[in-house]
């Protein structure tokens, strides 16, 4: 069965007592992209990719992933899809390979020596394969559990959180194997709260509380959010976030480092905002707004359906 999309679902919901944790859900990915999907703790990513894989039903709500209905095929969809939880869940007291070799035999796999060689090759584990997976750092942790969810060669993974906690060059390392797989045909849906591992994505779906609120390229979400912003520089301009954002026509006063970023929906409303602190020392210009200014203030819209 083939498609030219990898997920196509909408109307999907999930509850759980009085908390309605996926609202109405929609998205379409094509095969062989890699999609971002952020947004806060709380909004219901776990949920919807367990959702997508299988692994739960939705009380409503309809599509397909990898072309079989997620509703009444979900053997076939787990059998192709590979999900890789935020919790490291392989057994530390076993090797690498060993781990491989078990996870090969559980699932029934066959030429799993093959498979195991292949998977230990392609993430650069063959040199560690008689490391204890215990005594593995976080990013190679990470590297190890991406060989287990791909060595029976899913169509297309589903990626949670996968970087948390790992340091910036294991996360580069993981990202670039990440991009490598997609060459080779393979979907990627991957959640993360990182800026930089979204701008890698080629689009992104941004969820907020329950309800998709946001999709596109990068470029398009930053366009269609309209924001115009201004980054502040100078000593201490960073404590005045509070005072700034509470002035008529900002949005958000977030900072940067040592700078200050201050977006708004109006330029001329900005500019009067910021007129008392139009002077010495402090210094503003114009800039292009970044995809945190975009999701900081697509959250301020959201309401957190848990309070």
């Amino acid at each position: 069965m083939t498609t030219d999309l990898a997920i196509d679902v909408r109307g999907l919901n999930r509850s759980f007592g009085d908390k309605h944790v996926v609202k109405d859900f929609a998205i379409q990915v094509p095969r062989g992209r890699i999609t971002g999907f952020l947004g806060p703790n709380g909004s219901g990513k776990t949920t919807t990719l367990r959702m997508l894989c299988g692994l739960l039903t939705p009380d409503s709500g309809e599509g397909t992933c990898l072309g079989f209905d997620i509703r009444t095929q979900r053997e076939a969809i787990k059998r192709r899809v590979g999900y890789m939880t935020q919790k490291f869940s392989l057994y530390e007291d076993l090797t690498i390979a060993e781990n491989l070799q078990f996870m090969a035999r559980v699932h029934g796999l066959d030429r799993r020596e093959e498979r195991v060689t292949a998977a230990l090759e392609t993430l650069g584990l063959i040199e560690r394969r008689k490391q204890l997976a215990g005594k593995l750092s976080g990013g190679w942790k990470q590297r190890l559990a991406l060989a287990a969810t791909t060595l029976h060669e899913p169509e297309l993974l589903l990626l949670d959180e996968p970087t948390a906690g790992v340091d910036p060059q294991a996360r580069r390392t993981f990202w670039d194997e990440i991009h490598a797989l997609s060459k080779r045909g393979l979907t990627v849906l991957v959640s993360t709260h990182y800026m930089d591992e979204a701008e890698r994505c080629h689009d992104i779906a941004y969820i907020a509380y329950g309800e998709l609120i946001a999709r596109g390229t990068a470029e398009e979400i930053l366009a269609e959010v309209g924001l115009v912003t201004f980054e502040g520089s100078g000593p201490g301009i960073d404590r005045l976030s509070g005072e700034i954002a509470a002035r008529p026509g900002v949005e958000t006063a977030a900072p940067f480092g040592t700078t200050l970023h201050v977006s708004g929906p109006e330029k001329a409303a900005l500019e009067k905002a910021l007129q008392p602190w139009q002077r010495e020392p402090f210094h503003w210009r114009e800039t292009h707004p970044t995809l945190e200014d975009a999701f900081i203030h697509l959250m301020g819209q959201s309401k957190d359906n848990f309070r």
